[in-house]
């Protein structure tokens, strides 16, 4: 990988490194737990960032919630997270923060109901002022093993898009082989949601990144099935649909390698594809930034936004009204929150 940018740890304040700005948000001294990850954020429409986290004692624990910090417009301090949501009983966690065209903002989180992840149901909660107050929650689906990772999109048909994945196995250690990747899509009009078929492949996929690459057309990404042990078969999975997510092509295996890790996919401003992934068959290092300028036929343009003896894991992509691209993502053993902030000029000026 050619032109790699730096990247530094050492205090807590952004720092510059060429083109790439890099901020640790929240480690081991936020006193949330130790366990932070994974992350998630949005833009809201008045220029504020707002971060959600799954925090506790760790990932399989029960004293778990989703934590809300808040970076207002101009400022350059993130706010002292808050639990924003939590079970009494169970583990909650894996929270998704997204800002709807009417200003509505959807938090869809996780509720473990039993040992391991394929006992999951999705929740969400909704806030009409920008997150400072939240709904009671609603679960929103009911099956055992139905998880969130990715916001959602907003289709050229003014429905929403949200990427779900059903895991099964009950295996701490092994994503089950039918395990699928789909998509709840909500109308926003009639104030229903439909349930879209899934993407099924030979050793199942989850946590799908969805991007809408012209009307109807979505393309999605998704990390691969199995275990995590070492190996060279790890690849990215790409599916298709041409009817707004509906229904899917197969799951292939593309030349992006995925170390059973998550991913984000992002139509920018430009009408170029960005997808952000450890590049790597077997470890979540380095994290890579790729740039598609010809629809998804082949991304030319790669730039490494952290890289090292570390694990940089679960990014989150977005695009705020100056053309910034902010990427969150953990590190440390799942204690600590990063930023990098960055343009596709940046990236493109690394080709490969």
């Amino acid at each position: 990988m050619k032109h790699v940018a730096t990247v530094l740890f050492c205090c807590a304040a952004a720092v510059w490194s060429a083109e790439l700005r890099q901020e640790r948000i929240f480690g081991p001294e936020v006193p949330t737990g130790p366990y932070k990850h994974p992350a998630c954020f949005t833009s809201f429409a008045n220029g504020d960032l707002y971060l959600v986290y799954y925090g506790g004692g760790g990932e399989y624990e029960t004293d778990t919630a989703v934590f809300g910090s808040r970076l207002k417009s101009g400022a350059a301090k993130w706010s002292p997270p808050v639990p924003i949501a939590k079970d009494p009983f169970r583990s909650a966690g894996n929270g998704v923060i997204w800002q709807a065209p009417d200003g509505a903002v959807w938090l869809f989180y996780v509720v473990r109901y039993g040992q391991t992840w394929s006992d999951s149901r999705i929740h969400v909660k909704i806030s009409r002022d920008n997150g400072e107050s939240w709904s009671d929650s609603s679960v929103l689906a009911l099956e055992a093993g139905m998880m969130v990772r990715n916001r959602p999109i907003l289709l050229s048909s003014g429905e929403y898009l949200l990427p779900v994945y059903h895991e099964t196995g009950h295996d701490t250690e092994r994503v089950g082989p039918d395990s699928t990747s789909l998509f709840l899509i909500y109308d926003p009009r009639k104030k229903t949601w439909t349930r879209s078929a899934p993407i099924r492949s030979p050793k199942g996929n989850i946590q799908p990144a969805p991007a809408e690459i012209s009307p109807g057309h979505v393309v999605a990404y998704c990390r691969r099935g199995g275990g995590y042990g070492p190996g060279t078969e790890g690849f990215l999975v790409r599916a298709e649909s041409r009817d707004g997510g509906r229904t899917w092509s197969e799951g292939r295996d593309t030349t992006f390698p995925n170390p059973n890790s998550a991913i984000d996919f992002l139509k920018l401003q430009s009408g170029r594809l960005l997808l952000v992934y450890n590049d790597s068959p077997t470890e979540r290092t380095p994290l890579t930034a790729a740039i598609s300028d010809d629809g998804d036929r082949t991304y030319r343009y790669r730039r490494n936004l952290a890289e090292g003896p570390n694990s940089f894991a679960y990014p989150v992509a977005v695009q705020t009204r100056d053309g910034k691209i902010h990427v969150v993502y953990t590190s440390d053993k799942r204690t600590v929150i990063n930023r990098v902030t960055f343009d596709e000029a940046w990236v493109m000026q690394g080709g490969r």
